[in-house]
């Protein structure tokens, strides 16, 4: 195997990491913002405002978005294993 097909496969992996991750950490990036001005407007400091609503973000994003990310995944992962006898 050479550096520049592993150099490849990382920047594959890395890439599809990011696009895979994407939806969840945008959601609660989003909700953290929302809970966090609503704090500052409504002088709020409670631990639980700002853990419940991303947690419920989460669960709701992963629900949603599970199987795309899974099928993500699983194809990314056939494909890897599929070109195995092309890459030695």
């Amino acid at each position: 195997m050479s550096s520049d097909l592993s150099i490849q496969l990382l920047g594959q992996l890395l890439w599809k990491a990011a696009l895979i991750s994407a939806p969840l950490l945008l959601a609660l990036l989003v909700t953290g913002v929302v809970v966090s001005v609503l704090q500052v407007v409504t002088q709020i400091q409670e631990m639980s405002l700002t853990f419940i609503p991303k947690l419920l973000v989460a669960v709701a994003v992963l629900a949603i978005a599970g199987p795309w990310m899974l099928r993500e995944i699983t194809a990314f992962g056939v494909a890897l294993i599929d070109g195995i006898p092309t890459r030695l």
